[in-house]
Order: structure tokens, then C-alpha cells, then sequence
């Protein structure tokens, strides 16, 4: 498999699941009874073209890693050992993509673990992507109407149109050297971006939106995981 068809996976898991609460991070929570981290993993290991998978944890949890996935990781042989992770999620991808050290022009995905359905039709697109593009970003077109609303006062400044809204989702892929430059460059300014889509822009890379999936849902609430547990029993798994 040449650079141009290959692609190496980073899988920020390092975050500590604040909004979700909880005694542990939600990534390692139960899903069908198997951790959300390994769904994610699993979906991009069932991936031909994804031949290299980079797990960035948090510092801290590389005994929770090996008690929660341990059991699981002869199924998933790409899967690296994982990294630590900083602070921040920019820290984290930024020390996951110098871990790698990859050709300038080799392909790179980013992806957050709290995402465990990145379907392998979304994958197909961002991968068919890479053909005219340098960066691409998974989303999906907002489907209600979009308020800008004055944070303090609660009240609506205006409507904004909504065909020009997009909800950014991941996977999202960049050439190496691109993204790798950006995240130093950023970190040399101290410019935090909200997503590395967001911090492309900043750079000046210009980024094409790929039609994202409504199925590919980042468990953030309670609420978010018995959603995911409901789509799997349908599904039988």
C-alpha cells in the first residue's frame, strides 16, 4: 500500500469526560460490553487503508489503559502503545503527530475517542477526498435553524443562514507536514483552536468540508452513551 493510499490514524483519548462526570473518563466506560475506546479503535482497524493506529492517552491512565483494553488488544494489532498526552487536546494531537514522524506527504487522520461509529462509508468519502484535496473535514449541515445569541443576556442578536452551517465531526485529515507545521506554529503563537480543522484554517490550509454521518455521535452526556447503547442492541451487536 503506497503514502497516497495509506493512512495513519491518531485517537486522542486523553481527555478526563468533565461534562460526563463519572469515576473514570468516559472513553473507558462500558459499550456492549467492551470499553467506547475499543469501538473506535475497532472501526478503524476493520479499515483496510488504515494501516497504523496512535492512541494518545492522558498521562495518568496507562494502568487504566492496560486493565480496561488490555484484554482486548490481540484483536487489534495496528493499534500502537500508546502515547502520553498533554494538558490540552491541541498539546495531545501535537505530541501524537512528532511521535509519529511520517513522510512530509504521507496522509494523517485525527479522530476523538468519544466517537466510536466512524462508519466505514464516511471513511471511503474523507478517503476519496485525499485525491484533490490536503485537508478534509467530516461534517454535517446543520438542520435547524442557527441562533447567534448574546452570551450574558440570553437574547437573540441574530439568525444566521443556515446553509452555510456546518457541524464539524471527525475524522479529519490532513498531509502531515501540513498539520504538524501548523500545531508548532500554533503552539509558538499561542493560538488555540477549537478543532485541528479550526487550527488549519488559522494556518492558511485550506480545508474541504466531506459529508459527515448523523450516526457518528461523540458521547459527551449520559444521555449520549444509552443513545449509542440503544443503535447497538438494534443493530445485534
Amino acid at each position: 500500500m503506497t503514502s497516497d493510499t495509506a493512512l495513519t490514524m491518531i485517537v486522542v483519548a486523553a481527555g478526563s469526560g468533565q461534562r460526563f462526570g463519572g469515576p473514570i473518563p468516559k472513553q473507558y466506560l462500558e459499550l456492549a460490553g467492551r470499553p467506547i475506546l475499543f469501538h473506535t479503535l475497532k472501526a478503524f482497524h476493520e479499515h483496510a487503508a488504515i494501516t497504523n493506529i496512535l492512541p494518545v492517552i492522558a498521562a495518568e491512565s496507562h494502568d487504566l489503559w492496560n486493565r480496561m483494553l488490555g484484554p482486548w488488544l490481540e484483536e487489534l494489532p495496528r493499534v500502537r502503545t500508546p502515547i502520553a498526552g498533554g494538558a490540552t487536546r491541541q498539546e495531545s494531537v501535537c505530541r501524537g503527530l512528532a511521535a509519529l514522524q511520517l513522510d512530509s506527504e504521507a496522509w494523517v487522520g485525527i479522530h476523538d475517542a468519544a466517537r466510536p461509529f466512524p462508519g466505514k462509508a464516511l471513511l471511503d468519502r474523507l478517503l476519496e477526498g485525499r485525491r484533490k484535496n490536503d485537508a478534509l473535514c467530516a461534517a454535517i449541515p446543520a438542520a435547524d435553524t442557527v441562533k447567534r445569541v448574546d452570551p450574558k443576556e440570553g437574547m437573540i442578536i441574530e439568525t444566521l443562514e443556515r446553509s452555510h452551517i456546518w457541524l464539524a465531526q471527525t475524522p479529519q485529515l490532513f498531509r502531515y507536514g501540513m498539520i504538524f507545521s501548523a500545531h508548532q506554529r500554533a503552539r509558538a503563537a499561542h493560538f488555540h483552536g477549537t478543532d485541528d480543522a479550526s487550527l488549519a484554517e488559522w494556518a492558511g490550509i485550506h480545508v474541504r468540508i466531506i459529508p459527515g454521518d448523523i450516526g457518528n455521535i461523540k458521547i459527551t452526556h449520559p444521555d449520549d452513551l444509552q443513545l449509542a447503547r440503544k443503535w447497538l442492541r438494534e443493530d445485534g451487536l
